[in-house]
This record gives C-alpha cells, structure tokens and sequence, in this order.
C-alpha cells in the first residue's frame, strides 16, 4: 500500500535528524557559533550532499549544513512553513518554476542525470529495452505524473512511441525504487544515480541515448532564508570543480553549460 502522508513525514524528519552534521545545535548560527544553512532536496541527492556537506564546513568552517530530504511533493509542502530554509535543489525546471514565489536570485543547474530501467536483481524477467515495458502481464511503476521523474518517464515514453500500462504510480524516484526492490513490480524508470544508491538489490537495463532525457537539478536561495549571502556563496560554491567531483563520483554529470 502506498505510504500514508504521516509516515512519509516522520521518515524525512528521521532523516533530517540523521544526517545534521557532528556537532550542530538546533540554532540558526550567529556571533556564537556557525551560520547554519538549511537545504531542501530531493531525496535523491541524498549521498553526495552527505559528503558535500561535509566537504564544504572543511572549506568554510563557519558555515554548516543541515539538509532536509524528500520527495517534491513534501519539498513543497515544507516552502509554505514559516522559516522553511535558506536553498532549494530540486530534480526538474518545472518543480522550481512552481517554486517560484518563494526563491529570490537566480536559479543554476548544479548537476545533470538521465534515466534508466531499474529491475530486478540479475534482471529475472528478462527485460532488454523500453519495449518490453508494454509486456502484458509485466508489473511496471513509474513516478507520478505531478512529480520530476514522472514527467521525465513520459517523455522517455513519448520519444520511444510507447504506451505503457503501469500498476502504480509513485511520488518519487526513491519510491518506484523501493518498489523494484521489494519485489512489489518487475520495472520502473529511476535516475540512474538512484540505481546506483541500490547495489546489488536492484539491476538496470540502459535507455539509448536518442530515446533518453537529461535531468537537470536546478537550485536557488530561498526568499525568506536567514542567510541569503552564506546562501549564494554555497550555491556558487556546488559549480566548483571540487564540488563536481563529489557529483561526478556519485554517478552525477556535470553541466555543459554551468548557470
């Protein structure tokens, strides 16, 4: 069964709570201590922005990093709190664009991804392509129209000229994931880093590059951020080539054209 609001929200306040940095306290930084900058992001950035928060304290020693993760629809629902946070990194242009009113400055493509098909273990259902998608009988699951990777899936789909029959539709990237590693559906369309975060509980079958898409990871400064300037400085300092090291080595393409 699909995972209620309530627990999706205690499993990203979980993973809030895991993933501050050594030593942070609950405040927001100032003269006694270190600026503290929030950042929402889908949860599919999850690993890399552990270890790029890491690096960039090592960098900046006055600024530390918490990070709030979760799928678009929680990401969204976390902008209209009061005090949401300082950065906003979402998967697509249009999860920003629908962000609009809470960002200020402007907006850069921090890294680039693209699809994959994300089966089972040793691919049991032998699955070569997109194609084989429109198998009768094959539990396929993709993201939800209304979130970033399912708007990606149905280009894919569209470019490939196929109609696919799936049995769910999920709110995330992560979630068709945990679905193909559940055993609960034999397909889905995942970023390709997400694919990699699986190890061996989950297999890919590659999408050609003429039928796939570049995803594209835009981020901004929120408008009602505390830190607006130690918010600019971090978003500037995720196009260095440090910082698209630790991308790159997570599976994350750097932008061809940085913005």
């Amino acid at each position: 069964m699909p995972e209620s609001p309530r627990r999706r929200r205690l499993r990203a306040s979980a993973l809030l709570a895991a993933l501050i940095l050594p030593g942070l306290g609950a405040g927001c930084g100032g003269s006694s201590g270190p600026t503290t900058l929030t950042v929402l992001a889908g949860s599919s950035l999850t690993e890399v922005f552990g270890e790029i928060g890491t690096a960039y304290h090592q960098d900046n020693p006055g600024v530390r990093l918490r990070f709030v993760f979760g799928a678009a629809p929680e990401i969204a629902d976390r902008l209209s709190e009061h005090d949401p946070g300082d950065v906003l990194v979402t998967a697509d242009r249009t999860s920003m664009n629908e962000a609009g009113e809470y960002l200020t400055g402007r907006r850069r493509i921090i890294a680039q991804d693209s699809l994959t098909i994300a089966v089972g273990p040793g691919n049991p259902r032998r699955i070569r392509g997109l194609r084989d998608l429109t198998r009768p009988g094959l539990r396929v699951v993709v993201g939800a129209g209304s979130v970033p990777v399912g708007r990606y899936t149905r280009q894919v789909l569209a470019k490939a000229g196929l109609t696919v029959r799936w049995s769910s539709e999920e709110i995330g990237a992560r979630a068709v994931l945990d679905r193909i590693r559940s055993g609960e559906a034999d397909a889905g369309l995942v970023y390709i880093t997400d694919l990699r975060s699986a190890g061996i509980a989950a297999s890919s079958v590659p999408i050609p590059a003429d039928q796939n898409v570049t995803v594209a990871f835009p981020a901004a400064a929120l408008r009602d951020g505390d830190h607006k300037d130690a918010a600019n400085a971090f978003l500037s300092w995720l196009l260095t080539p440090a910082a698209q090291k630790l991308f790159n080595k997570y599976g994350f393409v750097t932008p061809s054209a940085p913005q």
